[in-house]
């Protein structure tokens, strides 16, 4: 576990607002912002559909009269159709991945790239980081938004940046080891690779510097989390943003880590049941949806992100005002309906990480012979749990399957393989297989 200490430090004034200034702000920047998709053919269209003028919409609780917009909607739109400026006025462009098709273009004027350079100075702030630090960035730098918007928000802070892009991590493990860097930014599931890394070549933890990281990406533990922390004696901080929005920098951890800050400043968020598409209560989990209110170039109006998180209204101990949002559980899109329960990967890395034994690398398989769910787990083993003998190995698979049916009430197959013998990765980990949908 770390020893280190991070200050309490709050980059923008903006963050402390009271609740009655933040909604009066929010109101006028949701007006300007349903005054600005005016110009995008297919709000246009949406309002119509809905019978909503612009004047119409004057304060926050004016929002939920306003239509949804889905990731379906934005890839018919491709690649410029939500474009709400001229081209000219475009300073650069991102997108998704695009691994299921055409990616999902977006657009940033100048004044959209340093007010995204500022969301993210504002966790980093919140996470330790001083302008005396530097921080190496093992994100990718192409369409993807997350190393882009991490280097200029570090640079926003005044701290150095290593750019050393995705993979090659013996080379990561030299850069961080001569430059003693100070954090990192990355995928957590590439942060374990990293740390294994170390300790397979038995690099003495006290000959790095670093103290802070910074994980955002994917979904992730609390145990992963301390997992982590316990490898690399680094303090890990947790943070949220995707491309259709701004990328990152839409929420992130501060010291107190009891969830992640949301810019309310900057975007507007609910929490809605998936089905109904109804508000859940606070605390209760839901779908999380966003109206960005600073952007200009793509300004987007209740986008359903599909990613399952509660929220917190409750003062946090830092002095932050805004709402808090968990951690993402999973995705709406992504959860896995086996026999009939609703299952995400994420409750099953939360089970392995408890079974001492287990390597945090996993896959999970699905199929239905005979009509019938069946859930493999393929689980890694460490090396000292790595044994020839069928007992040992049955007493382990049997551990494993109640960790997973205590957490999701399922039993599923187990099946151990030996230590690093599934993939790696270097952006986004793939842990899911459904042979279902071939079928």
């Amino acid at each position: 576990m770390s020893t280190f200490v991070v200050e309490n430090r709050i980059w923008d004034q903006a963050e402390t607002l009271p609740r009655g200034e933040l909604a009066a702000l929010q109101g006028a920047k949701l007006a300007e912002t349903v005054e600005r998709v005016q110009r995008i053919p297919f709000y246009q269209r949406k309002f119509a559909e809905a019978g909503i003028s612009p004047g119409q919409i004057k304060s926050v609780d004016d929002l939920q009269r306003l239509p949804f917009t889905t990731k379906a909607d934005l890839r018919e739109e491709y690649p410029l159709g939500m474009l709400a400026v001229d081209r000219a006025d475009v300073a650069r462009y991102h997108g998704s991945s695009g691994t299921t098709g055409k990616p999902t273009m977006v657009a940033y004027t100048r004044n959209d790239l340093n007010t995204w350079a500022n969301l993210c100075a504002r966790f980093l702030t919140g996470g330790g980081l001083l302008p005396e630090h530097s921080v190496q960035i093992a994100f990718g730098y192409g369409l993807f938004t997350g190393g882009f918007g991490l280097h200029y928000g570090v640079e926003h802070v005044g701290a150095s940046v290593i750019p050393a892009a995705a993979g090659n991590t013996p080379k990561q493990i030299m850069l961080m080891l001569d430059m003693q860097v100070d954090a990192l930014v990355c995928t957590p599931s590439y942060a374990l690779n990293i740390s294994e890394f170390i300790i397979q070549n038995d690099i003495p933890r006290n000959a790095l510097n670093l103290k802070y990281a910074h994980f955002g990406g994917e979904p992730w533990t609390e145990d992963m989390r301390t997992r982590i922390e316990d490898e690399l004696g680094i303090l890990c901080f947790n943070n949220y943003g995707l491309s259709e929005v701004i990328g990152p920098g839409v929420s992130g951890e501060c010291a107190v880590r009891d969830g992640m800050h949301i810019s309310e400043d900057a975007f507007m968020v609910e929490c809605i049941n998936p089905e109904t598409l109804e508000p859940v209560a606070p605390g209760e989990e839901g779908e999380l949806v966003f109206t960005s209110l600073c952007k200009e170039a793509m300004p987007i109006i209740r986008y359903r992100t599909r990613d399952i998180a509660s929220l917190n209204p409750e003062p946090c101990a830092c002095g932050r005002t805004s709402v808090r949002m968990s951690r993402v559980t999973g995705r709406s899109d992504d959860m896995l309906i086996i026999k009939g329960v609703n299952v995400y990967p994420s409750q099953i890395e939360q089970a392995l990480l408890r079974v001492e034994g287990t390597a945090p690398h996993y896959r999970i398989e699905v199929d239905r012979p005979d009509r019938k769910d069946v859930a493999t787990v393929k689980v890694e083993m460490t090396e000292d749990r790595f044994s020839p003998s069928v007992k040992e190995m049955q007493e382990l698979k049997d551990k494993i399957d109640r960790a997973i049916q205590g957490i999701t009430g399922l039993r599923m197959n187990i099946e151990l393989v030996s230590p690093n013998s599934l993939e790696r990765f270097v952006g986004k980990a793939q842990r899911v297989i459904d042979h279902r949908e071939k079928g």
